[in-house]
């Protein structure tokens, strides 16, 4: 890097010299005048003579400041030392950010972004330092960082042997740290896991594929289909693409290395990628505690050309605890976007108030936007023409509709032809467990809603298609280790759903689900109690397959059986299997 670059990417005036000062230039370290060495670059709010005689002395590469004081400036011309004079020191911070990330040849800088402690030893352990690739203990090879929630001294012990670079931790627990110092081995250790992630998405991102066109999604619902779907149609335009979104969705999310790891393994084995697709969760936590803002740090560690949020609404109770919480945690998004196009549903009021550059709109109702797309109840509408008709549509109840909206925003936002993306579309098949069906007769369909807004959304779609005097079986997994208050709202739903025609079945699914999906006595009580108070029947089922079996048996061939709910429905096709 050259200097009078430098000076010009921050802004800066440069005075003294118009080379770095040090023999050898920059060593790649950003730091403070105190703890600078020969080649570092020191930043400073204010600088003085005294300041300018100690970087001179000290022979550092040059000074940049906000505020040269009582002749610094004329210091620095008589020494002929390098110093730049700068008005925006956030634009210096946004910099040294984006350079370490690119550059991690430091250890202190991971430790300064991540605000954490590093004990053991101070440079990185293996000897060709970072290899610029961040994963899982298991998976780690020489020169590889790892990112884990919690460490013991086993794991130390493992890292070690392996060589890595150094492992990022929230939680050291055993006598982990003795374990570092004992081997001098670098651990950080930090109160905010989701920064080191945040790092090593964006240092993978520059790193692996910084020439790639990035694209976030995130809201309350509607997140993996529309994520999946832009994803499909992008595929289906013949462009490489990469998303966190899948089947298995749950298991790729941004709270630990898997998608920096994806990334970069991506690549490696076939080549450069055109587009990432990356599904950020509105809310995010640990263990009961809010990762603050994680839908922001996120995305912005992403660098999205296109962002989209679907809608505002209540999950993930006990991490936020009303509808406003939700909101302050998406209304950053649109800031971490800046000036790329955020795709926003005009039927959310709380969307609407969300602050973006350059909006572009999406509604099932007729917009008079310039930049908008809507269903008008018969087909899909851009630049006041019909793009898809309502029978072209791969579903076509109004909730899918509406990510299909998003999704058609996303593409158009990312400049592809009209023709691609009505090919990608009418190609589209949904992900598991979006309204899938399952069987004909009787009809059974399948979906992940899991919170209030897609219960009843669902459950609405699904009496569409009832057949008069037929029976809608519905069938509903309760959330098990997610506490009593997203059940409780949970359950209100089906409540506020309920009507003539709809017989209720429970399921604890005890055995299917884990000891992190099991259902607590409260969460299971919290359903009979609403229930019961409504005056509403229900059948209950400790597991699953029994539940299954008899609804199955009590369906006639032009009933309806929906399935909904989150980890304790996951098995029910394959368990479908074995009763039908």
């Amino acid at each position: 890097m050259d200097i009078q670059d430098l000076a010009n990417a921050l802004k800066g005036e440069l005075i003294g010299n118009d080379d770095f000062f040090s023999i050898d230039g920059f060593t790649g370290k950003f730091t403070f005048l105190h703890d600078a060495h020969t080649g570092d670059i020191a930043i400073r709010d204010w600088i003085d003579p005294i300041g300018v005689e100690m970087a001179f002395n000290q022979n550092i590469a040059c000074l940049i400041t906000l505020n040269p004081k009582d002749g610094a400036v004329e210091t620095a011309k008589r020494f002929g030392f390098p110093l730049i004079i700068i008005d925006d020191m956030e634009l210096v911070r946004r910099f040294v950010r984006n350079y370490s990330q690119k550059n991690l040849d430091n250890i202190w800088d991971l430790v300064d972004f991540v605000e954490g402690e590093l004990v053991g030893n101070d440079e990185f352990f293996s000897i060709d330092g970072f290899s610029g690739r961040f994963t899982f203990l298991n998976d780690a090879h020489t020169g590889d960082i790892v990112i884990r929630h919690w460490i013991n001294e086993i794991g130390i012990e493992m890292a070690f042997n392996k060589n890595i670079a150094c492992l990022i931790t929230q939680n050291p627990k055993d006598d982990a740290v003795e374990a570092a110092e004992r081997l001098n081995f670098p651990l950080i250790i930090t109160d905010k896991i989701e920064l080191a992630n945040a790092f090593a998405l964006s240092y993978t991102i520059k790193k692996y594929s910084p020439s790639s066109t990035n694209v976030v999604i995130t809201g309350t619902n509607g997140k993996s289909t529309t994520s999946h779907l832009i994803y499909h149609v992008l595929q289906n335009a013949g462009y490489h693409v990469l998303t966190n979104t899948d089947s298995e969705s749950e298991f790729n999310t941004l709270i630990d290395p898997m998608v920096s790891k994806l990334i970069s393994d991506e690549v490696t084995e076939n080549g450069q990628l055109d587009y990432l697709v990356i599904e950020v969760s509105e809310v995010q936590g640990w263990l009961g505690k809010l990762m603050k803002n994680h839908a922001a740090l996120m995305s912005d560690a992403v660098d999205p050309k296109v962002g989209v949020i679907t809608n505002i609404a209540m999950d993930h109770i006990g991490l936020v605890n009303s509808i406003d919480d939700v909101f302050d945690e998406i209304k950053e998004v649109p800031e971490a976007i800046g000036d790329g196009i955020t795709v926003m549903n005009y039927d959310d009021e709380l969307v609407r108030k969300l602050n973006a550059v350059n909006p572009f709109y999406t509604s099932m109702n007729k917009l008079d936007k310039k930049n908008a797309v809507y269903f008008d109840g018969d087909a899909i509408i851009y630049n006041n023409k019909s793009i898809l008709t309502l029978d072209e549509l791969p579903f076509n109840s109004n909730h899918f509709i509406q990510n299909i909206l998003s999704a058609i925003g996303a593409c158009i936002s990312l400049g592809l032809d009209i023709d691609e993306i009505v090919s990608g579309v009418k190609t589209y098949r949904a992900l598991n467990r979006r309204f899938a069906k399952l069987n004909d007769e009787p009809l059974i369909l399948d979906d992940f809603a899991h919170n209030p807004d897609g219960i009843k959304a669902t459950i609405s779609e699904t009496l569409k298609l009832l057949p008069s005097n037929q029976k809608l079986h519905l069938v509903c997994a309760i959330r098990g280790s997610r506490g009593v208050e997203i059940n409780q709202l949970n359950v209100e739903a089906l409540v506020e759903s309920m009507s003539d025609g709809i017989e209720l079945y429970l399921s604890s699914s005890n055995d299917v689900v884990n000891e992190l999906n099991f259902v607590e006595n409260e969460e299971r009580e919290v359903f009979f109690n609403t229930l019961n108070k409504n005056n509403i029947r229900y059948t209950h089922f400790e597991n699953l397959k029994d539940c299954l079996s008899e609804v199955y048996s009590k369906a006639d061939k032009k009933d309806i059986i929906l399935l909904i709910g989150a980890q304790g429905m996951d098995p029910a096709e394959s368990l479908l299997d074995d009763i039908i």
